[in-house]
Parts: C-alpha cells; sequence; structure tokens
C-alpha cells in the first residue's frame, strides 16, 4: 500500500495545497505541478494506475476541517476573481455564474471542488481525518 499525507494544519491557501500535493504526489517527480484543478486530476489518474496494478492508495487529509474552513469562501471568491482578472483566458461566463452562486450560499468552495476531484477517482481511498 502506498500512502500518501496532508497535512490540513498546514494550509494556509490554495497554493500550500498544492505545495503538499507536490511533497505527497511528485516525491520521485523532478518537475512540479502548478496549481490547477486539471494538473491534480491528472496525477490522480497516475496514483489510479498504480491501483490497478496492485498497489492500493491511500491518501490521508488529517485536520481537513481546517482545510475545509481555510479553503472555503473567501479563498474560493479570490481564485475566481483571479481568474476572472485574466480576460480571455477562462470561461468567464461560468466563472461568473460560480462566482453568484457562491455568493447566494449556493457554489462550491474550493474545498469542494477538490473532493469532487478526487470523487472521480474511487480506486484512491481518501481518507479524511
Amino acid at each position: 500500500m502506498t500512502e500518501y499525507r496532508l497535512d490540513g494544519s498546514g494550509i494556509n491557501g490554495i497554493s500550500d495545497l498544492y505545495e503538499q500535493f507536490n511533497r505527497e504526489f511528485m516525491r520521485d517527480e523532478d518537475w512540479r505541478m502548478g496549481a490547477s484543478l486539471d494538473a491534480l486530476n491528472d496525477i490522480l489518474y497516475r496514483l489510479d494506475a498504480e491501483s490497478r496494478d496492485g498497489e492500493p492508495v491511500v491518501v490521508v487529509w488529517r485536520d481537513h476541517s481546517r482545510s475545509r474552513e481555510v479553503l472555503g469562501f473567501d479563498e474560493t471568491q479570490r481564485w475566481l476573481l483571479g481568474k476572472l482578472a485574466q480576460p480571455g483566458t477562462f470561461n468567464e461566463a461560468r466563472l461568473m455564474a460560480d462566482l453568484d452562486a457562491l455568493r447566494a450560499g449556493k457554489g462550491k468552495t474550493y474545498f469542494e471542488i477538490v473532493l469532487e476531484v478526487f470523487a472521480d477517482h474511487p480506486l484512491i481511498d481518501l481518507r479524511l481525518q
């Protein structure tokens, strides 16, 4: 079994989250993934392959409740506004809809989006502690 450990107490924003993803998931690589949900998804596909090859993969996320708070409304809004500040780069209509939903209390936080990315990889055993 391969176990990866994330420490929620060391996460103070999205960049810290990706520092931990890189420390854990990119241990044997000579490159680092950027702070991108697409990049995370790609790396999790690699971990899926490890599981299919018979090596179960467990990701333990300690103090996830702190991460849920830190990656909540404020950080998500900052992330969406940062994307909107780059005209022509991202789907602005979708980002505005996501921002409006977030502000209305119906949108997903960055933490919830990350959990959805993990959920798309059922061979990876994500343990929230």
